[in-house]
């Protein structure tokens, strides 16, 4: 047993290393301020949480697929080369197991953050502010001296990597949008170090990817991309008369197919588009500008 704190510990299926075996096999999952333990009836696994370079929900090599379906891919350095050990568990057990290790591995870490930098594609003129980093199940707060932000996981509606100069320097940053209440918000984190910048570009994503699955399922022709572009402008809802393009009973028969795929609801001002929906048209947009 490790001598410090436990804050996560489960039973589940595991891959690492030491397993010795393609297939997977029962383990304990032990993880504390420091390190990853994992240990079964034969070996143990510790990866010191420097060593943690990625996290990865759900991915699987193609040839444990078989093996795994609710699963988390923890890659780290050992040595002079690179390992990962795959774990699998209760859903339960491994969604509390991610938020803690996102956690413990963001802890401490300091960013600049501009928020806003845009409302609604508006730029806006802010001001970069150091702040450092709190997780909790669904959301990630950014900690300032005189203020703090929160950012509600499931609000993410759009996702990219960049790098800015600060200081003189330049550094990778991530850039996403998120729609708190009606406005898309665009929002800068600039992280000092490529590591860190990954693994919370991971986390961000930890919804946004569950729901991009979604959309890959949904096939939009260019006449109803072009409805969710207009409500888009008009700022997230427009009334009807705001959107119709060509034949209005033809937009009305669109707007019934987007309300069924879940990307246009009824608003107090006409259709108003949903999480699914903005992100349909940060994703596709390009489409339109062909």
């Amino acid at each position: 047993m490790m001598s410090e704190a436990v804050v996560a510990d489960f039973v589940g299926q595991v891959v690492t290393p030491e397993t010795g075996s393609e297939e997977p096999v029962s383990g304990r999952v032990l993880l504390s301020r420091r390190r990853l333990v994992i240990a079964t009836d034969d070996d143990r696994t510790t990866v010191p949480l420097a060593s943690v370079f990625d996290v990865a929900i759900g991915t699987v090599p193609g040839d444990l697929r078989a093996f795994f379906s609710d699963s988390v891919t923890v890659a780290y350095e050992r040595g002079a080369a690179r390992a990962t050990a795959l774990i699998e568990g209760d859903p339960a057990d491994l969604d509390r197991f991610v938020t803690l290790l996102f956690t413990t591995l963001l802890a401490d870490v300091m960013v600049t953050v501009r928020h806003p930098a845009a409302i609604g594609g508006r730029v806006v003129d802010g001001a970069d502010r150091p702040a450092t980093i709190s997780i909790a199940a669904g959301s990630i707060t950014f900690d300032g001296r005189d203020r703090s932000t929160t950012v509600d996981l499931s609000a993410v509606v759009d996702y990219d990597r960049t790098t800015r100069t600060v200081d003189g320097a330049r550094r990778p940053a991530i850039v996403f949008q998120h729609v708190p209440e009606r406005q898309t918000v665009t929002s800068v984190v600039t992280v000092p170090k490529s590591r860190s910048m990954t693994i919370l570009g991971r986390y961000l994503r930890r919804e946004y990817a569950a729901v991009l699955e979604d959309l890959d399922d949904i096939c939009l022709s260019p006449e109803a991309l072009e409805i969710l572009v207009s409500i888009h402008a008009a700022g997230g809802a427009a009334p009807l008369s705001a959107i119709v393009t060509g034949d209005a009973s033809r937009t009305t028969m669109l707007l019934d197919d987007l309300r069924e795929d879940g990307l246009v609801v009824d608003g107090e001002t006409g259709p108003t588009l949903t999480r699914l929906g903005t992100m349909a048209v940060t994703s596709r947009l390009e489409q339109v500008n062909m």
